[in-house]
């Protein structure tokens, strides 16, 4: 396995928010966090990108312990997290964020030919590549973000609401730009909110309740799973 998150407990302060978490991402996959707001899917990535610390557990990385590791360490093996809402730097040009998301050493040596293939990704950042990212649409925004994390080339792209927030033609571009992505040989770890895309793109799908995973598959089966039907779907 590519990632492997075992047994691992989270909290902030005093409140526990990750009670025993384990779960497993293969390389190549898309896999899907999903779950309620408060269900632990943000905290769980904050925790593998070293924002948060782990109260017990382990999180390994092709045979590497990063629950030890600090953040710099975590993205130069290689996993890089699109955060929620998307934290571009306003001030800066689209051109400017983008080198931002190159600065680990294998990274900041093959910049010059990453740019130009986020470039082609994305044709529009090229063409607002002067422009202050906090000047696009939320969109672009969106794209920007996508693309700072893939300029650190990662072998792990984790994002975090990447549809939050966008208009709903924008929604089906985001989902078929994971795809792409992944299809290119990055694995995914996906956190979203939007339940019947997301099952339909992944290749397995874990869900959360309380910090807690309750159920776990592949896409199709949990898009036809009866609980998640209910209480994710509204059927």
């Amino acid at each position: 396995m590519l990632l492997d998150v075992d047994r691992l407990s989270v909290g902030y302060g005093d409140m526990q928010v990750l009670w025993d978490l384990s779960f497993k991402v293969a390389a190549k996959e898309i896999v899907v966090l999903l779950g309620a707001n408060g269900s632990g899917k943000s905290t769980t990535l904050k925790t593998i990108s070293s924002l948060l610390h782990p109260w017990s557990g382990s999180i390994t990385f092709s045979g590497v312990r990063l629950d030890s590791l600090s953040g710099d360490r975590i993205i130069a093996h290689g996993v890089v997290q699109v955060p929620e809402g998307r934290r571009l730097f306003a001030e800066m040009t689209v051109e400017e964020n983008l080198v931002m998301g190159s600065l680990a050493p294998e990274p900041r040596a093959k910049r010059a030919g990453t740019l130009e293939s986020v470039y082609e990704m994305f044709p529009r950042l090229r063409e607002r590549r002067h422009q202050l990212a906090g000047t696009l649409s939320g969109g672009e925004q969106q794209l920007c973000a996508i693309g700072r994390g893939l300029m650190g080339l990662p072998k792990l792209l984790m994002l975090d609401e990447p549809s939050l927030g966008l208009a709903p033609i924008m929604v089906e571009e985001m989902f078929k730009i994971i795809r792409r992505i992944n299809r290119e040989g990055t694995t995914v770890l996906l956190v979203e909110q939007n339940v019947r895309q997301s099952l339909g793109l992944c290749d397995r799908a874990y869900v959360l309740e309380n910090g807690r995973i309750v159920l776990s598959g592949t896409g199709t089966a949990l898009l036809h799973d009866q609980h998640v039907q209910e209480a994710y779907l509204g059927l």
